[in-house]
C-alpha cells in the first residue's frame, strides 16, 4: 500500500502505486494517477485528471491539477501531465489544459521548479529546465529543454522559448527567445548568449562559435529577419558539427508566431 498520512484524504478512485508516499493534511481526487516513486509533501491538493510520473517531489502546500484560470472553462476533462524526476517546491501552481486548445498541459522530465511557480493552462514545458523562484507562465507557452527563467520573470500567453535560451531576474516577457538566447528586461530584449550553459553541457567549442555567428546574424549585422535566416543557413554546410543548431535556431525562427525578442 502507499504510505498515506493518517491526516491525508485520498479518494479511493485515485491510482497511486505502491511505493507513492502522501504527507499529512493533502487532498487527492479520484482522477489523479501517481507513479512509483513519486513523493507528495503536506498541505497539497492535486485534482482534476492530472497524471504525475515517477520519482517526482513535490513540496508541502503545491496546487497541482486545478482547473485553468480561463473564464472559457466550462468544466471540460481537460488534463495535467507531469512526467518523471520533477522537484517541485512550495507553492507552486499547475493548472489543467483548456478545451480551446490542447486540452493539456504537460510538463516534461528531470525539471526543477522552485518555490511559487505558476504555469498556466495549456503550457508545454520540456525537459531540464529551471524556474527560479516565481516564474509564472501564462497561458498556452512552450518551453523548450534546458531553458532557464530567473526569479520573477513574468511571461505572456502564447509565448515561446527556444533550448538552452535564459531569462534574467525580474524580467517580462511578451515575445518569442530564440534558441541560446539570454533576454533581459521590461520590456526582454535580447543580451547575449548562454554560453556558459552551452559549455556546462558538453557543447564544443565549434558548436558555441556557430551559435555566436547565430546570434550575430539576427542581433548585431541591422539584417531583416529572412536575411539573418539566410545567413544562419549557410552555416549548416559550413560547419556539419553544428547542423542540428542552425536547424533548431532555423525551425524556431520560422514556427515563431509572436515576433522573436531584439
Amino acid at each position: 500500500m502507499a504510505q498515506i498520512h493518517p491526516t491525508a484524504l485520498v479518494d479511493p478512485k485515485a491510482q497511486l502505486d505502491d511505493s507513492v508516499t502522501v504527507g499529512a493534511y493533502t487532498l487527492i481526487g479520484p482522477d489523479v494517477q501517481i507513479a512509483a516513486g513519486t513523493t507528495i509533501g503536506p498541505h497539497c491538493v492535486i485534482e482534476g485528471h492530472t497524471r504525475i510520473g515517477r520519482d517526482n517531489r513535490i513540496f508541502q502546500f503545491g496546487s497541482i491539477g486545478a482547473a485553468p484560470q480561463d473564464k472559457k472553462y466550462a468544466g471540460e476533462p481537460t488534463e495535467l501531465v507531469i512526467g518523471d524526476r520533477n522537484t517541485i517546491r512550495e507553492f507552486c501552481t499547475f493548472n489543467r489544459g483548456t478545451a480551446q486548445d490542447g486540452g493539456v498541459t504537460r510538463i516534461g522530465d528531470d525539471n526543477w521548479l522552485m518555490a511559487y511557480v505558476h504555469i498556466a493552462h495549456d503550457c508545454i514545458v520540456g525537459n531540464k529546465t529551471i524556474f527560479a523562484n516565481n516564474a509564472q507562465l501564462a497561458g498556452h507557452v512552450e518551453v523548450g529543454d534546458w531553458v532557464i527563467f530567473g526569479g520573477f520573470t513574468v511571461v505572456h500567453q502564447f509565448v515561446k522559448f527556444g533550448a538552452h535560451c535564459m531569462t534574467s531576474m525580474g524580467s517580462i516577457v511578451f515575445q518569442d527567445v530564440p534558441p541560446f538566447v539570454m533576454a533581459s528586461g521590461n520590456t526582454a530584449q535580447a543580451t547575449g548568449l548562454n554560453s556558459e550553459g552551452l559549455k556546462r553541457r558538453g557543447f564544443a567549442p565549434e558548436r558555441i562559435s556557430v551559435v555566436k555567428q547565430m546570434y550575430r546574424s539576427l542581433y548585431r549585422k541591422g539584417l531583416t529577419l529572412d536575411q539573418a535566416k539566410a545567413e544562419i543557413a549557410a552555416q549548416r554546410e559550413a560547419v556539419p558539427e553544428a547542423a542540428g543548431d542552425v536547424d533548431l535556431m532555423l525551425d524556431f525562427l520560422t514556427a515563431s508566431t509572436r515576433g522573436i525578442v531584439r
